[in-house]
């Protein structure tokens, strides 16, 4: 039985692995080295390097997450943006045009909206659930199309077969950001992209200690953008490998319970009056809740609400909150909570913001991995009267 055909609780500690093991050693040692000899007739292309991101923790840590993601072939960077930026720039070469979903992770609408130009590429936003409006949006120089798993903050889902099904009818690689399913709740791979996106410093490290980012997918596009980020220097260090390899063998475990404390989280604030709207797609009243059950395994450790009273009522919660730490970040098995307005979107401008529907009020909370009831209990303490 080849490695592949194992499930995913025994691939996220075994797969990747070097054989024989280097020096009789159960994980991979970190390779905490630049300089490594160069053998007689080896060509440049044989060179070891950490910029080369093909160190021995390196090629691991890529083999192991082409085999979580069912890709050909994976790779590791420095940050969930440097896989991002990385695959765009390389997809899209000169003068390519992208469609994108419109509700976006923050730094990646950003970069889009910001530094695109720059690049002479340009973009069209689509409403990622309205498929019969894409179309319209087709350029001669479309090359790819981009959503992510679950949007960020309003944990929408996007029509995922339809985008696959769109972007084979018109030539477009398709990329997604999977940083809020992971692996274990949704493969996106399996379901017909071509490339799957991560940041790894959120729930693929699980441990809030270091900043990563993956690609996987076809082996052709992964080279060229490995190729590319050789160019940009976007490699992940050694030390910062061996954490997320650690953390990764953890990640079943980690993400089910994400997934079962979120739920549990999601009904409670759905029943409280202090609380306007609960977005979490695990809920039968959010609107994507249908597509979610068909596509995940789980429905995620995101949640976004909104409180009845506005900005003052949400800026008041946040002060009050004891045990969820207020950090702008995610995935770890830490809660942690943040307004998205003065954070993750906050270079967004307002209107555009109101028009997607992140409005002063919302908070998002990265639900971690303590006692549900823990949780529970700092939500409503902080919602108190």
């Amino acid at each position: 039985m080849s490695i592949s055909d194992h499930r995913l609780e025994t691939n996220v500690i075994h797969a990747g692995k070097p054989s024989p093991s280097i020096g009789g050693a159960a994980t991979v040692p970190i390779f905490q080295c630049s300089v490594f000899e160069h053998g007689e007739g080896e060509s440049y292309h044989d060179t070891v390097y950490p910029r080369l991101s093909n160190l021995p923790n390196q090629v691991a840590l890529g083999r192991k997450l082409a085999v979580l993601e069912a890709g050909e072939e994976g790779l590791v960077t420095a940050s969930g943006m440097a896989a991002i930026t990385t695959s765009l720039l390389t997809v899209l070469g000169k003068g390519g045009h992208l469609l994108v979903q419109d509700n976006l992770y923050g730094g990646t609408h950003n970069f889009l909206t910001k530094d695109f130009d720059d690049f002479g590429l340009s973009h069209d936003f689509i409403d990622a659930g309205d498929p019969a409006s894409w179309q319209a949006a087709v350029k001669p120089n479309t090359r790819a199309i981009y959503v992510e798993a679950i949007s960020n903050p309003l944990v929408q889902i996007a029509d995922h077969p339809s985008v696959v099904a769109f972007a084979r009818r018109h030539s477009l690689v398709s990329i997604i950001d999977n940083t809020f399913a992971t692996p274990v709740n949704f493969r996106p791979l399996a379901h017909g992209y071509d490339l799957v996106v991560h940041s790894a410093t959120k729930y693929l490290n699980g441990h809030s200690d270091l900043a990563a980012g993956v690609v996987a997918g076809k082996s052709e596009l992964v080279q060229r953008i490995h190729h590319r980020l050789n160019h940009l220097g976007g490699s992940l260090d050694p030390h910062a490998c061996f954490l997320l390899d650690r953390g990764l063998k953890t990640l079943v475990l980690r993400v089910r319970q994400h997934n079962d404390n979120a739920l549990a989280i999601a009904r409670h604030l759905a029943g409280k009056s202090q609380v306007a709207v609960v977005h979490y797609p695990g809920l039968e009243s959010h609107a994507h809740h249908g597509r979610a059950r068909e596509l995940f395994a789980g429905f995620g450790g995101m949640l976004s609400f909104e409180l009845r009273g506005g900005a003052s009522a949400a800026e008041r919660f946040m002060n009050r909150l004891e045990l969820i730490t207020h950090a702008p970040s995610l995935g770890g098995v830490e809660s942690l909570s943040t307004r998205p307005v003065t954070t993750s979107h906050a270079g967004m401008a307002p209107a555009e913001r109101e028009r997607l529907g992140i409005t002063d009020a919302l908070i998002r909370v990265s639900v971690g991995i303590e006692n549900a009831a823990d949780i529970i209990a700092d939500l409503d303490h902080a919602m108190a009267e």
